[in-house]
């Protein structure tokens, strides 16, 4: 249904009338009254309405358009364009300024170069729909039994064939738990530690949110500075080798993508070994290296039983479906399944067998070669149109594109601000765990950066940017 518009113009204002078409409807839209997909009229119904030339409506469509507030199609004609959606509840609305007031803002979208969502047009959402259909039939058709809360047998199995072709991690099945996505297998490993109070390896810079739970947790953190060959072992052990855990993404670090060197990796594990000391190994980006292969799994290094793998299908395939997993070492997988069973139980059985039949079938390994291939050209084409523009300030960083800023540059500010185009790049500063320390940057996701809309959002980008600069 066409929305209706009720725009008021001034035709004795120096103003032209295009500019005030396009600012009236740009006002509609950011203060809500024009909702995502909305159809607005045709620029000649709109035309007629207003009593102005076809030509004037046209002009300001396509500057909405070029603005990203609007896309147009012959088949839908003229909509709204998707949008971050913070929070639709006002009731259900965090306090300002508060954990989960941040949290919502970090994960809203769809919108261009947010990170850690893959790209929807990878995925075979059909055949997926499919296999998830029919896995949900088979759940309902099933005797009402509760199911094993460490994940059903079927992806259990699958996960660790794939984990020992394409992470080299030899482990057995019931070694691996089903959970609720990192989140999930992160809370669950925490619980089966028991060492409140002690102190925890985290990475300098890293995932704000995994900085969080380990708080939560009650565990003292010591951030260890992160270069090209990954965490720091040495300045970890100068400054807390008592220390009982530590975090790390070292396959493609987060969020700098640099791999974790086997020097260090060697270092770290016999630190653990001796100290008694528990590694968690975030495999974030499982597969997803753009280039050359993946570097093997940390664990696939681990003799001594000191580290536990968790990954997650949030990248691969969707971050709805909250499916993840835990590969605990031998001497805890007791401990893992007890606690599975009275404190966190697998999510619900269907999606782990829809998951565990795309990849039986082959369809989960095809699709990543796909998504590899897809997100490669969209990163060379990201790189090519920024580079001219900003030189050197531009670097890959796996599945991000990091635009370096001047020192002191509130990137927070200007992702607050591009947020309102519809585009929402990561602020590198949220990364860092203390402000002093903190570099300016912003991290844009090549997965949401569909090369259609690049030289327009990145346009955009970089004028928002200048204007930080000058002030």
């Amino acid at each position: 249904m066409t929305q209706p518009l009720h725009l008021a113009l001034d035709r004795s204002a120096r103003t032209p009338l295009a500019e005030q078409i396009r600012s009236g409807i740009s006002t509609a839209i950011e203060s809500g009254v024009l909702a995502p997909g909305a159809r607005l009229p045709s620029w000649q119904d709109l035309a007629t309405q207003l009593g102005v030339a076809r030509g004037t409506v046209k002009t300001a469509y396509e500057k909405l358009a070029d603005a990203q507030l609007v896309v147009a199609s012959r088949a839908n004609g003229t909509r709204v364009a998707e949008r971050p959606a913070l929070r639709a509840d006002a009731d259900d609305r965090p306090d300002p300024g508060s954990f989960m007031d941040r949290y919502l803002e970090f994960m809203a979208g769809p919108a261009i170069f947010q990170m850690g969502v893959p790209a929807q047009q990878s995925l075979p959402a059909k055949l997926f729909s499919r296999v998830r259909a029919h896995a949900a039939r088979a759940e309902l058709g099933a005797a009402s039994l509760y199911p094993d809360p460490r994940g059903e047998p079927a992806l259990r199995r699958e996960i660790a064939a794939y984990l020992a072709i394409a992470r080299g991690i030899p482990c057995l099945p019931s070694q691996i738990l089903i959970t609720g996505g990192f989140a999930g297998g992160l809370g669950l490993a925490l619980r089966v530690l028991g060492i409140d109070g002690r102190k925890a390896w985290t990475e300098d810079p890293g995932f704000p949110y995994t900085r969080r739970g380990l708080e939560l947790a009650g565990l003292s953190l010591v951030p260890v500075p992160v270069d090209a060959d990954g965490i720091d072992v040495d300045y970890g052990l100068e400054h807390a080798a008592d220390a009982a855990l530590v975090v790390l993404t070292p396959g493609q670090q987060a969020p700098l993508g640099g791999t974790l060197s086997l020097p260090r990796r060697l270092q770290l594990l016999d630190w653990a070994a001796a100290q008694g000391a528990w590694v968690i190994e975030d495999d974030y980006l499982s597969e997803l290296r753009l280039e050359g292969r993946a570097a093997p799994a940390l664990a696939s290094l681990d003799r001594a039983g000191r580290v536990i793998h968790i990954g997650s299908f949030s990248k691969t395939i969707s971050p709805a479906l909250r499916l993840g997993f835990v590969v605990a070492p031998l001497s805890l997988v007791p401990r893992f399944a007890e606690m599975a069973a009275c404190l966190a139980p697998a999510p619900a059985p269907s999606i782990q067998l829809a998951t565990a039949e795309f990849m039986h079938d082959g369809h989960y390994l095809r699709h990543l070669r796909r998504t590899k291939r897809l997100y490669a050209s969209q990163r060379d084409g990201l790189l090519a149109y920024l580079r001219p523009r900003v030189g050197a300030a531009v670097d890959p960083t796996g599945l991000a594109v990091l635009l370096r800023l001047p020192d002191g540059t509130d990137d927070v500010s200007i992702v607050k601000e591009t947020a309102s185009f519809g585009i929402a790049p990561s602020p590198l500063s949220v990364w860092y765990p203390s402000a002093a320390g903190a570099r300016s940057g912003l991290l844009l996701g090549i997965a949401t950066a569909p090369p259609k809309q690049v030289a327009a959002s990145c346009d955009r980008l970089l004028e928002v940017v200048e204007r930080f600069r000058q002030r």
